[in-house]
């Protein structure tokens, strides 16, 4: 978020400087794993489609500028309870905006061999997602950022702000900075450098990928992304970007850690249980136990939406917090949000419904 921002400000003709407590394209929050995925017809709320629609715009603006591809049109499988939350999600995302959405019957879930799929499921095809390329897309957006005059300090904390609502002030271990305005994109330290009270839960989740058997071939390169709404929960996956390996995960779940400098980054067989089920269940090319895995922390808020706002006692600081483990695919959106507000525009999406007040 912070580095999508930066970008729209700096191509904007602003002076920016961005600060970065961690290096750039770090593993220490949600913005790490190799890929993440993006969809239009969102089952969390019908009101994210209009956003998606931007961010798909400001992705592909991104792409053009930097002349690689970060985004992948694979097509997702929903696969779950045709009365679940998943499934009834996105028909009503795709029929209050549009989105195109199949469902799919069982004969034509043979098209995807590497999938078991419960007789009971719905199956829905979008044919218009896919994933993006995570740590790529965080790395291209600071590039066209500094390209563009944004100064950059990277392993820079940040140990205090002040606001006046004319200028801000930012000191951190190495320096005093002054500015116009601020804007705070600080994932699971949020509740600490915002200084407010917010109603934010972190969560501990790891990431997996399971080797592919040989007999497989390779069913997993060309399948789509995919979700599924299990008894147990929900899990999620790629297509294999490496023919060696399926990345996979658990959506629902995770541990709560009560703040990010406690985490436990080491991954164990335990943290993998549920995937493992699933993969047995679900995924019979794959080997059922993860040959490698990583930890990020999902920043939650109670109603699982996040925050976009302005702080309550200083109208020249903004911020986005609590992005639910959902917020990735909308980086480039929310950092044209965080920019419009910055500047006083009207932005082009409505995102008041992400504003903290009255939420909680």
């Amino acid at each position: 978020m912070g580095a999508a921002t930066a970008r729209q400000l700096s191509k904007r003709g602003a002076h920016v400087l961005l600060l970065e407590q961690f290096g750039m394209a770090h593993d220490r929050g949600s913005s790490h794993g190799e890929t993440r995925v993006i969809r239009k017809a969102y089952f969390e709320h019908p009101d994210y489609v209009p956003l998606l629609r931007r961010a798909y715009q400001l992705w592909s603006d991104l792409e053009a500028e930097c002349g690689r591809q970060l985004y992948h049109q694979t097509g997702l499988l929903l696969a779950g309870p045709s009365d679940g939350e998943v499934i009834r999600g996105a028909r009503l995302a795709s029929s209050t905006h549009s989105v195109p959405l199949v469902q799919l019957s069982r004969n034509e879930l043979s098209a995807w061999p590497g999938f078991q799929f419960p007789e009971e499921f719905s199956v829905l095809l979008e044919p218009e997602a896919g994933y993006l390329l995570v740590e790529d897309c965080v790395r291209e957006n600071l590039t066209a950022a500094a390209r563009a005059g944004c100064e950059v300090h990277s392993h820079e904390s940040v140990l205090h702000w002040s606001s006046d609502n004319r200028s801000v002030s930012v000191r951190t271990a190495d320096g005093k900075y002054t500015a116009k305005a601020l804007v705070i994109t600080a994932g699971a330290w949020s509740a600490d450098i915002l200084r407010q009270s917010l109603p934010l839960s972190i969560l501990r989740k790891p990431m997996v990928w399971h080797e592919i058997l040989p007999e497989a071939g390779n069913v997993y390169s060309e399948s789509p992304v995919f979700l599924f709404q299990m008894d147990d929960g929900a899990f999620y996956g790629f297509p294999s970007t490496d023919g060696v390996t399926v990345k996979v995960a658990e959506h629902s779940g995770g541990e709560r850690i009560e703040h990010p400098e406690t985490l436990n980054r080491n991954w164990s067989p335990r943290d993998t249980e549920a995937v493992s089920r699933f993969v047995q269940q679900v995924m019979p090319g794959l080997s059922s136990t993860p040959s490698r895995g990583t930890i990020c922390m999902y920043t939650t808020t109670p109603d699982q939406h996040f925050i976009v706002d302005e702080h309550p006692e200083y109208s020249n600081v903004s911020y986005a917090a609590g992005l639910s483990g959902h917020g990735f695919k909308f980086a480039s959106v929310i950092g044209e949000i965080l920019a419009d507000r910055v500047e006083c525009r009207p932005s082009q999406v409505n995102a008041e419904f992400l504003r903290l007040q009255g939420r909680f």
